[in-house]
C-alpha cells in the first residue's frame, strides 16, 4: 500500500477516535444524539475505542516511516484532527452522528 494511502488511513483513523472520545462527554452527545441519555458502559466503550483508534494510528504512522518522522506526522495530524472535531461540533455536530449510530437509544441516563 502506497505510503501516502496509509497516512490518509491514520488521518482518518485519528478523527474517528477523537470524535469517539470527544462523544463520550455529555455535552457533546447531547448536541450529535440529542436528548438520547448516555449510559455509563456506553462512555467506557466509546473512551476505549477512541484511545484504540488514536493509538492504532500512530502505529500505521510508524510502519510507514522510522519513529522521529513518523510521531512528528502523527502529531500533526492529531492536531488536524483535533480542530476538525472542534470546528464540526462547533458547526454541524450531526455530522457526527453515523459514528455512533451503532449505539441504541436507551432509557437508563448516566447520571
Amino acid at each position: 500500500m502506497p505510503d501516502s494511502l496509509l497516512y490518509v488511513v491514520a488521518l482518518l483513523a485519528n478523527v474517528t477516535g477523537l470524535a469517539w472520545l470527544a462523544l463520550s462527554m455529555d455535552v457533546h452527545w447531547e448536541q450529535v444524539r440529542g436528548p438520547a441519555p448516555l449510559t455509563r458502559g456506553t462512555v467506557v466503550l466509546l473512551r476505549w475505542l477512541g484511545a484504540a483508534v488514536v493509538v492504532a494510528s500512530l502505529a500505521v504512522c510508524l510502519s510507514v516511516d522510522h519513529g522521529s518522522m513518523a510521531s512528528l506526522v502523527w502529531f500533526m495530524v492529531l492536531a488536524g484532527s483535533a480542530l476538525t472535531i472542534a470546528l464540526t461540533l462547533a458547526w454541524k455536530p450531526r455530522l457526527l452522528a453515523p459514528l455512533v449510530a451503532w449505539v441504541p437509544a436507551t432509557s437508563s441516563p448516566l447520571k
